[in-house]
């Protein structure tokens, strides 16, 4: 199982939201990670078959989305950001109605809505209106009826924004039990989401991948680039203003910084660990590029092709129980 995304673009006018996107995803879990405003819903609703790309192409399996026709959808489950749920539905009532959206007959749409309730922990709330579920709730719905057609492809856009830390464990841990023989893409600028479920890691930064790395290598870019060092409070400031710290810590009447960097920063800096933190924070700052506020332009052909990057990565099928 094979889904490729070949120079796969999104143009607004002269203005880029997805530029030249390639890759080769097989079953594993994906994170996609980057700052809001990198590209990734852009990337995903081309994926899902919400939005066509301006240029470019999808294949499962070898053929086109177009190709394929609706016998794309019957290999997707898709769960966008913003959910549009009936508020008035019942859990079951919303399941049953998705199931017959998805083309399930009766006898498997009542089945596959049992079990799926019961296994994202709602079968007790099932005949509760969606209007009085929590968020957690309500997100933990959306992707049972994302899984209602046992998909091939599992698309999560951002499913763990707004959760509270116990139920984003707890849907980190659902997502792992459906990831199963899956080609699973999760979207999230959430860092510690993706390091716990994911096998490949997608960065996105101004609507191109800048890496495609197993999530084992993944920060090995950075090494030699984070450093850790003890500072007096009054020096702290100082070094806050020259460098990029991405932890401060109090010890005492000193400060411990993190600080991820080319150079080291003062001789007593000692080397630390990279951490996928690390590896965002280098990426992205706080004036990061947001494509409503700062379109960008097509790149010109030969950077065009720095920045295709085309990697195939065949994911190991790591355990994830102790990742839970």
């Amino acid at each position: 199982m094979e889904l490729q995304l070949q120079d796969l673009s999104r143009q607004y006018g002269t203005n880029y939201a997805v530029s030249h996107v390639n890759a080769t995803l097989v079953p594993g879990v994906y994170g996609l990670l980057g700052a809001n405003g990198a590209g990734k819903t852009t990337l995903m609703r081309m994926i899902s078959g919400v939005l066509k790309p301006t240029a470019g192409s999808i294949r499962f399996n070898g053929k086109t989305i177009g190709e394929l026709g609706e016998r794309y959808y019957t290999h997707l489950g898709y769960m966008p950001q913003d959910f549009g749920f009936y508020p008035d539905f019942t859990a079951r009532e919303f399941m049953l109605y998705m199931a017959a959206v998805k083309g399930l007959d009766k006898k498997r749409a009542e089945a596959r809505t049992e079990n799926l309730l019961q296994m994202v922990n709602l079968q007790d709330a099932a005949d509760k209106k969606i209007k009085s579920f929590s968020g957690g709730m309500k997100q933990r719905l959306g992707i049972a009826q994302a899984e209602l057609n046992s998909p091939a492809i599992l698309i999560l856009d951002e499913p763990t924004a707004g959760l509270d830390p116990k139920e984003r464990v707890r849907f980190r841990n659902l997502i792992s039990d459906f990831a199963k023989e899956k080609i699973v893409i999760l979207s999230t600028h959430i860092v510690s989401d993706v390091s716990y479920i994911a096998d490949i890691i997608l960065l996105m930064k101004n609507g191109s991948l800048l890496l495609q790395e197993p999530m084992a290598a993944v920060t090995d870019s950075m090494k030699g680039k984070v450093w850790e060092m003890l500072v007096d409070e009054r020096d702290a400031d100082q070094y806050s203003r020259k460098f990029s710290v991405v932890n401060l810590h109090h010890e005492g009447d000193q400060v411990r910084l993190r600080i991820v960097d080319e150079a080291r920063p003062a001789e007593e800096a000692e080397a630390a660990e990279p951490s996928l933190e690390d590896l965002f924070l280098y990426h992205f700052g706080e004036n990061d590029y947001d494509p409503y506020e700062n379109p960008q332009p097509d790149p010109s052909s030969t950077d065009r092709k720095k920045r295709k990057n085309h990697v195939s990565i065949n994911s190991s099928k790591k355990s994830r129980g102790g990742k839970r």
